[in-house]
């Protein structure tokens, strides 16, 4: 054999290995292209499409934590029993909560579709009192209030095409002229109850002017409807670059009666901005003992003592951080609640607020004393403080 023959023997030998090997080797496939979730700022910051659809999605919620102490008729304070003697002892309200909202938006033929949800956790113990067993049973025989899960709360669920807003909402004799002060406990006088299903149609007519109805099934023993006929709210309002004036009328379907309320709001500067409320209604119906269901004068809307009711109150910004706000109250059964509180920004969506409450019960000594507070004496004074990262 010569040195010819050699080279081209071992040349065709490698050839043949070679091919071999590749036979063998494994092919990667080309990666399919990457669908990234785009920003959608149709509906304002923090929303995104949801990929393959149209639908812009936002994802938000807090984390809070309250502390409270003093008396339980302030909203603020609790009250549990001595491990030891099983005596009835001051504490602690503490309460940690989670909330989740999302929203949702997109637009439509007949207008936008939007969904709003809000979804609530809390762990604590009450703003309350232990039950009244008897002490000298077992610890474990009696509540002594502690704190533990509580129920999860589904506080808004709904749907709105245009003005039409079907599901969970909160009632729109408080959401259409707002709520009260800008103070933790701004029920300490009740201005209406909250949960309900509703079918409401909202109109605005984009230069200040806007309107409401809202049909409502109301929630609790009391506030539920009782038949096919619902409670029925209606409303209207005028802002400005100066305040604003608003006011709703709410029928009663339940007991047939009627309130409304009126609302002035004025931004005296950029620092400095006050409202004021008034609330009437009729309440014969509700003050009826004979019927089935006795209201005792508060109903789902008039939940007030007496016909009458006045909220005041507002709002003075320091500077970019911190805030005081401050509301008073009172009914015609001669409840007063003060409350005011410092609320101040400690990093963008952190904040911590530090309040006191204070609620003179009028009739506290009278045998139809209509307890809304839970309080165990003519005066109770208590404070909250509140730490809170909303996201």
């Amino acid at each position: 054999m010569n040195i010819k023959s050699l080279l081209l023997g071992s040349a065709a030998a490698l050839i043949a290995v070679s091919g071999a090997r590749a036979a063998d080797a494994v092919v990667v496939a080309e990666p399919e292209p990457a669908e990234y979730v785009k920003i959608c700022d149709v509906y304002g910051a923090g929303y995104f499409y949801i990929p393959g659809t149209e639908t812009c999605l936002r994802i938000g919620g807090y984390v809070r934590y309250d502390i409270g102490v003093g008396d339980v008729g302030s909203f603020d304070g609790a009250k549990s029993f001595d491990h030891e003697s099983g005596e009835e002892k001051s504490t602690y309200a503490k309460n940690a909560r989670f909330t989740l909202k999302t929203w949702t938006g997109q637009e439509t033929e007949l207008g936008t579709l939007k969904t709003y949800t809000e979804t609530r956790f809390n762990f604590g113990n009450r703003n309350g009192y232990p039950s009244l067993d008897n002490p000298a049973t077992p610890a474990n025989e009696f509540n002594s209030n502690p704190a533990g899960n509580k129920n999860v709360s589904l506080n808004f669920a709904w749907i709105q095409l245009g003005g039409l807003r079907v599901g969970k909402d909160e009632s729109a004799f408080d959401t259409f002229i707002g709520y009260a002060g800008n103070v933790i406990n701004d029920t300490l006088v009740p201005y209406g109850d909250f949960d309900t299903n509703v079918v409401q149609y909202y109109f605005d007519a984009g230069n200040g002017f806007s309107a409401v109805v809202s049909l409502e099934e109301g929630s609790g023993t009391v506030g539920t409807i009782d038949s096919y006929v619902p409670h029925v709210v209606g409303g209207v309002k005028w802002t400005q670059g100066w305040g604003g004036i608003s006011g709703v009328v709410a029928y009663d379907s339940n007991y047939e009666e009627v309130a409304g309320k009126v609302r002035l709001d004025v931004n005296l500067s950029n620092e400095l901005s006050l409202f004021i409320i008034g609330g009437y209604g009729s309440d014969d119906n509700l003050n009826d003992p004979l019927y089935a269901i006795a209201a005792g004068g508060r109903g789902f809307y008039k939940q007030w003592g007496g016909n009458w009711a006045v909220w005041g109150g507002g709002t003075y910004k320091f500077n970019e951080k911190t805030s005081f706000n401050a509301q008073i109250s009172y009914d015609e059964w001669k409840n007063l609640g003060i409350a005011a509180n410092i609320a101040y920004d400690v990093v963008p969506g952190f904040t911590v607020t530090a309040e006191v409450d204070y609620l003179n019960a009028g009739k506290f000594d009278d045998a139809d004393f209509s307890n809304w507070t839970g309080a165990d004496k003519k005066s109770s004074v208590g404070g909250i403080l509140r730490f809170q990262r909303s996201f």
